[in-house]
């Protein structure tokens, strides 16, 4: 009970136990029961302290206590996205309202699956390898012809479906990997997998339940009387699905769309108890049915759901007892719940029906919050469409299968954070090592933050070195060539200046003629000088001292000399091509 569970998840120490010893509300109870004995029984809490000294064992005591308390309060903190789905891997409903938007669960369109010939599809279910396994009726068809009034099926002159009514695919790529199922069935309906990897199935034709080898053509085992009606605890009615716990090896079948019961057997095939009734007129109260259609197992809990299809609800029962616990209805479910699966996590995945003429409800697929039974997500297909979806099943990495029996199809959809990290199967983990990965990143960079700046400055150095060498020599260049005619420019204002001053109006025609010798001396020598001493010593009154040659070419050579040191390692100007001679 509720104090014997917390006694474990303390160690033992009753003392602890009296101090929280309290009276909580019935919800919160059973929902605080059911996290305290996955946390025991998935966390090992309950292991006795033996051989530790006191302060090991107060610490210990102290780390339980706070673990309680974190259980007893419903919240979660917000930004701890790995104890949120760290605990919610193993606990009854880890996924609370913050985490709503966490994922969005989309069609994958590149799953070939949905291309397959298949039969109507009413089952299917994931082997202990996560293969997905489809049961479908080949050839046969379930119509108005189908039964009488009083079910007895009424085509047995069609015989057995003469197809391989159980296919086994890959769940990436839909290829088929095993079948078998032949000669054996007319009207396939429910379909699971025990631990072991055997087929559980159940046809409605011949009110049968089976079980099948994954290799074996003939069953294993064999309840009900085929195609005979009935509601004794030796016949079924219509059987629509069977569950079979991992942990005990009882079987819990559905029966079924003319009987409104669940009945429990041993492991082999012995009947144990029933539960279940049909629902009153204008009220469905707790435990009764209008067609239970569909189960689902929650062995970490020991309830077993069943979508009450025609009262468009989930029921749960405790599994030992078949005592009614929860009931989910949500207004968007409709009229009618066709299937509900279980992921260990917390989620509930589910599929309604075709909403009646009038009303708004949609066809689609639901992802609740088990604790809460809070919608969390809803999906529809992009290729095709709905059109009266039979069964449902995921996988722990949240992938959903949808087998629609109308449309004779088979869709997958997959959690976007599923589609981008597609190397980890469980999504606690998955979420886990991303964001792990992102930290350690996040560290070295952070304590690396020189590791690529070096490279990336040297790039923008060498880069500033050339813009600013290519300046430079642009700047060399045009002072090289500008300097000669500036120099020449000087000279010629100087010597015009120079001769009117002197000589006079007479002279003026004597100093054109000189200058223009002079000047055609500089274009006939590029490297030429000029010599104003014996220009000057041939006028009257003057002397050639202190006018001896006055050379350009060591003035240009000086100035190339001085320009060199700084652009030595730059391409030098080319020299200026001679100008023609005057003659």
């Amino acid at each position: 009970d509720f104090y014997s569970l917390l006694s474990k998840l303390l160690g033992g120490r009753k003392e602890v136990v009296h101090v929280h010893k309290h009276n909580p509300t019935e919800k919160g109870e059973s929902d605080l029961v059911a996290e305290i004995a996955n946390v025991v029984q998935k966390k090992d809490l309950a292991r006795e302290i033996t051989n530790h000294d006191e302060r090991d064992n107060t610490v210990l005591v102290r780390d339980r206590t706070q673990k309680f308390h974190r259980l007893e309060s419903t919240l979660r903190p917000p930004e701890n996205r790995h104890f949120s789905l760290q605990q919610s891997k193993h606990g009854e409903g880890g996924w609370e309202k913050e985490h709503k938007g966490d994922f969005h669960i989309e069609e994958v369109v590149e799953w070939t699956g949905l291309d397959l010939k298949l039969g109507q599809v009413s089952g299917l279910a994931l082997d202990p390898e996560n293969n997905l396994v489809v049961f479908h009726r080949g050839d046969h068809v379930w119509d108005e012809n189908s039964f009488d009034s009083k079910f007895v099926y009424q085509q047995r002159g069609l015989g057995p479906i003469e197809q391989d009514t159980i296919i086994v695919l890959n769940p990436s790529n839909a290829k088929l990997l095993h079948s078998t199922g032949k000669s054996l069935f007319y009207l396939p309906h429910g379909l699971s997998v025990d631990k072991n990897g055997n087929y559980w199935v159940t046809d409605v034709a011949l009110h049968q339940v089976f079980k099948l080898g994954a290799k074996d053509k003939e069953p294993l085992l064999t309840l009900g009387v085929p195609l005979q009606p009935g509601s004794d605890k030796n016949h079924f009615c219509q059987p629509t699905d069977v569950a079979v716990d991992p942990i005990t090896g009882s079987i819990y079948v559905s029966d079924g769309y003319c009987n409104s019961r669940i009945i429990q057997f041993s492991p082999n095939g012995l009947y144990v108890m029933q539960w279940g009734e049909e629902t009153s007129l204008g009220r469905s109260g707790p435990g009764q049915f209008c067609i239970p259609h569909s189960l689902a197992l929650i062995p970490d809990l020991s309830q077993l759901c069943v979508a009450d299809r025609e009262n468009g609800r989930i029921q749960c029962f405790k599994l030992e007892t078949g005592e009614f616990t929860r009931e989910i209805k949500h207004k968007a479910f409709g009229r009618e719940l066709f299937a509900v699966s279980y992921v260990p996590g917390g989620l509930l995945f589910a599929v309604n029906g075709m909403p009646y003429p009038g009303e708004a409800e949609s066809v689609k697929g639901f992802v609740m919050n088990f604790s809460t039974g809070e919608i969390i997500e809803t999906f529809i297909p992009l290729r095709k469409s709905f059109e009266m979806p039979h069964d449902i099943v995921a996988s722990e990495d949240r992938t959903v299968f949808v087998g629609d029996v109308h449309a004779k199809a088979v869709w997958k959809f997959a959690s976007v954070e599923k589609m981008e990290h597609r190397s980890v199967k469980k999504a606690g983990i998955e979420v886990q090592e991303t964001k792990e990965s992102e930290t350690i990143a996040e560290a070295r960079l952070k304590n690396k933050p020189e590791s690529r700046d070096p490279l990336k400055n040297m790039d923008k150095q060498h880069l500033v070195q050339q813009a600013s060498s290519t300046g430079v020599s642009f700047v060399l260049i045009t002072t090289l060539l500008i300097i000669p005619v500036v120099i020449l420019l000087v000279i010629l204002v100087f010597i015009r200046w120079k001769k009117p001053t002197v000589y006079g109006a007479d002279g003026e025609r004597k100093l054109d003629s000189s200058s223009g010798r002079i000047l055609g001396r500089l274009r006939g020598k590029g490297g030429g000088g000029i010599n104003l001493g014996n220009f000057f010593a041939s006028h009257k009154g003057y002397s050639r001292k202190g006018f001896d040659r006055l050379s350009t070419e060591g003035s240009d050579q000086e100035k190339d000399e001085e320009d060199g040191t700084d652009s030595e390692e730059e391409c030098s100007a080319s020299p200026l091509p001679p100008a023609p001679s005057s003659s």
